[in-house]
């Protein structure tokens, strides 16, 4: 107490102030955690959407070659040997082609190959939206911890101070969700 008949809070509001500039500086973390995940998860959307077009191409292509050399095989070649092996050949090179169209390993841009790094930008996509939502979630619960700890030294009310640490545990157990295992929880 001072000579006024007042109790001197300035020891415990320094801590409550100590814990709220902790607060902040995890909100900024999980800030920064979350604006990088949601970089990320638009980049490789992008990237899954070029890749399917890229695949869809292919298919198109490979679907005209296909049909192109179904259709030469049916015409009537006329008894000309010389026109029967150049058509022979221009077929056998669009089947060719129409093959190399499905698998490709040697690029990466057969339709197998381009589905298989279209779904795996589609998972790292995801994986970063997930990372994106705990980053969020943590983000609000440092966010209402540093009014609820404020709110404390306002009103000279503890029990408030030790709900916003706790809502700061919250918030790193969320934000930490979001580094190391974002897609554990489906808040």
């Amino acid at each position: 107490m001072t000579g006024h008949g007042h109790v001197d809070h300035s020891g415990e509001n320094k801590r409550v102030a100590l814990l709220i500039a902790v607060l902040a500086l995890f909100l900024a973390l999980a800030e920064t955690g979350a604006k990088s995940a949601q970089t990320e998860a638009l980049s490789r959307n992008v990237e899954a959407s070029n890749l399917w077009a890229f695949f869809q191409a292919r298919t198109i292509r490979q679907t005209t070659l296909r049909t192109a050399a179904e259709t030469a095989a049916l015409l009537p070649d006329g008894g000309d040997e010389t026109r029967r092996a150049t058509n022979s050949r221009q077929v056998a090179a669009w089947q060719a082609t129409a093959q190399r169209y499905e698998s490709e390993p040697s690029t990466g841009e057969g339709r197998r190959e381009l589905a298989e790094r279209a779904k795996a930008a589609e998972r790292i996509r995801d994986r970063s939206m997930a990372a994106y939502h705990m980053y969020e979630y943590g983000s609000a619960a440092f966010q209402v911890a540093i009014v609820i700890a404020s709110a404390s030294i306002v009103t000279g009310v503890p029990l408030l101070a030790l709900g916003g640490a706790l809502l700061g545990v919250l918030g790193t157990v969320l934000a930490g969700l979001g580094f190391f295992a974002p897609e554990l929880l489906h808040l």
